[in-house]
């Protein structure tokens, strides 16, 4: 029994075009390109260890190809029901993902979504334009507003530090530990069973 069937220029009823794949090989590139920019060049340096990292690279092609899909059919509301699915998936997570960390994440997003459709509603030097465009912005603000400050996850286990109170105690030994000038900490976790903590500072980046 033949599973592939093939007739003028088809198989299995989906066309072979070539000019399709060169498309959709120059959009990925592209996405490609100013995704490792985002993510490895202007993030990456401002979170060392970060567990955001592997989201990120998993998202940016994920739903690149996604919305490339999703942009081949006719079906409006169903292509808009497809990105409210992806966006949807947010919601249902076990930590809190931090503001900035959730900027990078719809940047990733949005640039997938810009350079999968992107060629149907511009030109090759649009697109190209939104994505360095995108790119530069974030790297100014991230290089510019952001001063050099650095954020980093400490794992704490002096539990009788975080009453409150406390406050001085907790940042002189932050500061201790890690030698770092520190501007600012959050606590983001507190395990009382195991009396430790998760805590994440932020200090500048030549401190």
């Amino acid at each position: 029994m033949m599973l592939l069937h093939e007739t003028g220029g088809a198989i299995m009823g989906m066309p072979l075009e070539i000019q399709g794949l060169v498309q959709l090989l120059v959009k990925l590139g592209i996405n490609t390109i100013a995704a490792l920019m985002i993510i490895r060049v202007i993030y990456q340096p401002t979170k060392k260890g970060s567990e955001f990292l592997f989201i990120y690279m998993v998202f940016s092609p994920l739903i690149f190809f996604i919305c490339h899909l999703f942009g081949k059919t006719e079906l409006s509301i169903g292509f808009a029901f497809g990105l409210f699915a992806i966006f949807s998936i947010l919601r249902y997570r076990t930590t809190t993902i931090p503001v900035k960390e959730m900027t990078y994440l719809f940047v990733i997003i949005g640039l997938a979504v810009i350079n999968a459709i992107g060629f149907q509603a511009s030109s090759l030097y649009e697109l190209l334009f939104i994505n360095v465009f995108l790119v530069a912005t974030v790297a100014f603000l991230e290089k510019g507003f952001a001063s050099g400050i650095v954020s980093q996850n400490v794992h704490y286990e002096k539990i009788e530090n975080l009453t409150q109170g406390k406050e001085d105690i907790l940042l002189k030994d932050l500061e201790a530990r890690t030698g770092k000038e520190i501007i600012r900490f959050e606590i983001m976790e507190s395990d009382f069973l195991r009396d430790s903590a998760k805590i994440k500072i932020y200090y500048r980046r030549n401190s």
